[in-house]
């Protein structure tokens, strides 16, 4: 028996989340829709600019946590913070989600990771960075026993910023798959696979990967294309799993020859986009790990994603759990 669900490995991040236009991304040189990796007097810029904010426990793998417990799964989460204000915000929030959040806090300095995420009204985000406690998770964070009780692990591609951290997700990876487990990572942005394209490669042709989350603009950037079809051929060919979302148009579920599409829900209007990729992550991975149909994992994957863009921040108002109940998904 599984001890764990999904344990998902990433920064931890407190995400400041406030609305903007986009004649304010241009006069303070933030690079729409991408994730940028900002210091701490650009930090402190930006945070005196921005105007009224949501402060939230974030991150791209704290977002899937949250989701899997949402959906009524065992969830835990591997991320560095620091014994700092903010780092005490993060830990109560994300161990409110029903969380299980137990890595230990830095003393001193940095301080706790911040993302200040600006939404502009067509529901795009754009996040600026400062990664502080972040970059200190390494090898003697991963809990063994977590991770051999968890039936998936799945981390972010952004971990591979830090340099601890690349070790600390390969010790994870033998942990788990010594014990029987399956290892997932997302692509996290394309910018990200520009920076790492040799080695996300080297990870799922090595079989250090078993599940491949990516959205049709990092699955065109890994393999260097601009057809989404011999991405998503190729992909398929190099990892036994890939998932790859696409917006409106839905997602595509990849195994081997088998090809599932997927539709996104309908929704009525696009508030924030912030989440998103995690959330599908969230609804895919809780349905992976209790052994539903791939097809069932995609539209709970939908499900949620769908959801998270019709409010603002990756947080959801309401349990996921009740929502895939309504839905017939589980």
């Amino acid at each position: 028996m599984s001890q764990f669900d999904v344990l998902c490995i990433g920064n931890a991040i407190v995400d400041i989340i406030a609305r903007c236009d986009d004649a304010f991304l241009d006069d303070n040189n933030i690079i729409k829709a991408a994730m940028n990796l900002i210091d701490t007097e650009r930090a402190e810029l930006l945070y005196v600019a921005m105007g009224p904010a949501i402060e939230t426990s974030g991150g791209s793998a704290g977002n899937t946590a949250a989701g899997v417990a949402s959906l009524g799964g065992r969830a835990a989460f591997f991320g560095k913070v620091s014994e700092d204000q903010l780092g005490k915000i993060y830990t109560h929030d994300i161990r409110a989600q029903g969380v299980h959040f137990e890595t230990r806090p830095l003393k001193d300095a940095p301080p706790t990771a911040r993302s200040m995420i600006f939404v502009t009204p067509d529901g795009e985000r754009s996040m600026n960075t400062y990664l502080g406690a972040c970059v200190e998770l390494g090898p003697d964070d991963i809990e063994d026993d977590v991770v051999a009780g968890a039936r998936v692990t799945y981390f972010e591609g952004y971990l591979w910023d830090p340099p601890l951290a690349k070790d600390a997700i390969r010790m994870a990876a033998k942990i788990a798959h010594d014990n029987g487990r399956e290892v997932s990572m997302t692509l996290s942005d394309p910018f990200c696979v520009g920076r790492y394209r040799a080695e996300f490669l080297d990870l799922m042709r090595s079989g250090t990967i078993d599940i491949v989350f990516a959205n049709s603009d990092e699955a065109k950037s890994l393999y260097e294309t601009a057809d989404f079809d011999e991405a998503a051929t190729r992909l398929a060919a190099d990892c036994k799993l890939a998932i790859v979302t696409r917006s409106e148009h839905g997602s595509v579920v990849l195994c081997g020859q088998e090809r599932i599409e997927i539709p996104a829900i309908e929704v009525t209007e696009v508030v924030d986009t912030t989440g998103a990729g995690d959330l599908y992550a969230a609804g895919f991975l809780f349905g992976y790990a209790t052994g539903r149909p791939l097809e069932t994992c995609g539209r709970l994957g939908s499900l949620a994603a769908g959801l998270v863009i019709q409010q603002i921040g990756p947080r959801l108002q309401l349990s996921l759990q009740e929502a895939a109940e309504d839905a017939g998904l589980i």
